[in-house]
Parts: structure tokens; sequence; C-alpha cells
């Protein structure tokens, strides 16, 4: 099915398995190598890669450790709490994460015995978005569209916001900045499809 997926939808997929990535856990060596290698051009997009690359390329790999436990986990919670529930409501495990685990049920998406955080949260959620910009999940039409609107939309840009303006490191930082950048892209995008 790969096949006949458009380029633009594997390049937009590969944009938001590279965020779910480095907000899934802590980036291992082996990712901050891959992300060093990152360049960008004059676009915001592409000024964000670049920023990207070259945070990945000066990171000193135990403070994005620290500054991934300060920011996300943190002792009794962290800055930001990377989910959907949160950020609409103020609470965990509220109507949100209800929301999300219908549209998955509706999208035949299981949730893995190895996932420990709910389905709200902003790394599973645009590893989703991967999935149905690249087909690996398949969709009807406009399923991706609605996805969008309903769970990152609403509040995924102010998270990657808050990202950029609260991390310790410039890598977290570019991470946000590059959230930022690239949900701005997908909203008008989405805007123009409807």
């Amino acid at each position: 099915m790969a096949a006949t997926v458009d380029e633009v939808d594997l390049l937009r997929s590969r944009q938001y398995d590279l965020l779910a990535t480095l907000l899934g856990r802590v980036p291992c060596g082996h990712v901050l190598a891959q992300v060093s290698g990152l360049e960008g051009d004059g676009t915001p997009l592409g000024q964000a890669l670049g920023r990207l690359g070259t945070a990945a390329r000066n990171a000193d790999p135990l403070a994005i450790e620290r500054d991934h436990f300060e920011t996300f986990v943190g002792v009794g919670r962290g800055r930001l709490l990377p989910y959907a529930s949160y950020y609409l409501t103020g609470f965990l495990n509220e109507r949100p994460l209800a929301r999300v685990r219908a549209d998955f049920d509706a999208l035949g998406i299981e949730r893995s015995d190895a996932l420990s955080e709910p389905e709200d949260h902003v790394a599973i959620l645009l590893e989703v978005m991967a999935g149905l910009a690249s087909g690996r999940i398949e969709a009807e039409p406009g399923a991706e569209a609605r996805f969008f609107a309903r769970h990152l939309q609403p509040w995924a840009p102010r998270f990657f916001a808050d990202l950029a303006e609260q991390a310790d490191t410039d890598l977290f930082r570019a991470v946000g900045a590059l959230g930022q950048a690239f949900l701005e892209i997908e909203v008008e995008a989405f805007a123009l499809d409807a």
C-alpha cells in the first residue's frame, strides 16, 4: 500500500515519526546521531529542522536525559504534561482520552501491553498521524484530517509552544519549535483540503 502513498504524505509521515520519537522517550545516542544530520533551508520548517540538527550535534546526553525527566516526568510531575486530557481539561484521564480510545477502536488500533502511557500522550497521537499519512494505518478518506482536528489541533500547538519556551536544553526547545512550525503547516493544509 505504501507504493500508492503520495511523496508529500510520506514526508509528512516522517515529520510525525521524528516528533513522536523525540517525545516518546529519552532520545538515545543513535537517535541523536541521526537527528544531527538534519540541515534546513530558509523556510520556517527548514529553519526549525536546521536548529534541531544543530542542537542534536551539540547535545550533552546527560543534560538531555535530565531535561526529559524534569520536563515530562518530574518528581510528582513534570513541567509539562503531554496529554490531550490535561491540556484540554486541566486533568488527566478525562473525556479527551475516552474520545481517543473510541477513535482508536474505529481505526482498528489496539493498545500495546508494553504501552505505559495513556493513549492521549502526544507521542502516541503523532505516531498515529504518521501511520495515517503513510498508509501504515488503513482508513477511509478524510479520517486523517478528522483525527488531526479532533486530537491534535485543539491543544498540540500550545504544547509545542510551551515546550519551546520551557525546556532547559536546546534540543527540546528545538523540538518545540519544529512541532510548532510543522503543525502550523498541517493546520493550513487541512483547511485547504476541506
